[in-house]
């Protein structure tokens, strides 16, 4: 594994740059002038009562794990049920248990995840402002102890800033997703597939092409005031390293006119593509390439643009309307299934 490139990038021209490249990015001490960077490195004490001045009291996402888990949120042996389990809870309550569980030697894993912080921490993001972003994205807080997330991919732009303790990365470019072993994608542990192969300890007789992976993995260590840059749909591992961790996260995508989320697309497509015999498919995967991933060219230069219609710059009506036709026909075949 190679060490993850560092940037001093600190204003939107800078980020956008970097969203060009589509490269993984560590930018060291962007964040370390909020106060809440300087309440962690206090204590977990004063760390927990900063963040309490904001607490709305609101139950949040919040997910456990038995000691014997060592931290790693992770499916059961059948791959049909969880090691750990979820629920909702007050952000006191896992402040608490942090606190009175901050010295076992083996901890029961906790995190309370993607915390939404306009609604459960009004007026935390004003107070720790990121200068790359816009106020209009929401910053997402995630409080826990030593937890293990698995290698995962995020369909947005990411930057993620370590408040409190220190967090191993270690990313794969999407085109790893062979060589990650992927689990199953409409069970999982948190909504993002997720590669089945533990990073600590790989088995690489089951997994044999996660050595591939390996081989172009790019890992960095962060502290707190550091961020890191996690492109679009890179497959990312963080492990939390001490007994308080806490980070936040701002996910973003460029606007998309109305034009509907490329994750929909994807999972219809393996329905529907994925059951046609080899000659179908690669009938399909011609009209993608030429249609949809192309790189050289227009494929509608050919055409005058009042003609183009969904292959010509729609604007966000007609893309809405184009969507409420598919929906309604998606609609339709499901219930004639039925039927």
């Amino acid at each position: 594994m190679k060490a993850i490139f560092e940037s001093t990038a600190t204003s939107p021209e800078a980020l956008s740059a970097l969203t060009t490249a589509a490269e993984p990015v560590v930018i060291r001490g962007l964040v370390s002038h909020w106060p809440v960077v300087a309440a962690g490195r206090a204590g977990h004490a004063s760390l927990f009562d900063y963040l309490s001045r904001f607490d709305a009291g609101q139950s949040v996402a919040t997910v456990f794990a038995p000691a014997q888990a060592g931290g790693r949120f992770f499916y059961a042996d059948d791959l049909a049920n969880m090691n750990f389990r979820g629920g909702r809870a007050r952000l006191r309550k896992t402040f608490d248990f942090l606190t009175e569980h901050a010295g076992d030697a083996e901890q029961t894993a906790l995190a309370a995840q993607s915390v939404p912080t306009w609604h459960a921490l009004p007026g935390f993001a004003e107070e720790n402002p990121l200068p790359l972003l816009g106020p209009e994205v929401e910053p997402r807080a995630w409080i826990g102890n030593r937890v293990i997330v698995a290698a995962h991919h995020d369909p947005f732009e990411n930057i993620a800033c370590v408040v409190a303790g220190r967090r191993r990365f270690t990313l794969f470019p999407p085109d790893q997703v062979e060589n990650l072993y992927m689990g199953p994608f409409e069970r999982t542990p948190a909504g993002a597939t997720i590669s089945l192969v533990s990073l600590e300890d790989p088995d690489l007789e089951t997994f044999p092409r996660f050595a591939q992976a390996l081989e172009v993995a790019q890992t960095a260590e962060l502290e707190p005031g550091d961020a890191i840059y996690v492109p679009y749909l890179w497959w990312h591992h963080v492990r939390s390293l001490e007994t308080v961790n806490m980070l936040v996260n701002y996910w973003w995508n460029p606007p998309n006119q109305g034009r509907g989320l490329a994750r929909d697309a994807f999972m219809h497509a393996m329905l529907t593509l994925r059951a046609l015999p080899p000659a179908h498919r690669q009938a399909w995967k011609a009209m993608f390439d030429h249609y949809v991933f192309r790189t050289d060219g227009d494929a509608n230069e050919h055409l005058p643009a009042q003609a183009r219609g969904i292959l010509g710059d729609l604007d966000e009506g007609a893309a809405r309307e184009l969507l409420t036709i598919l929906s309604r026909v998606l609609a339709e075949s499901a219930a004639a299934k039925r039927s």
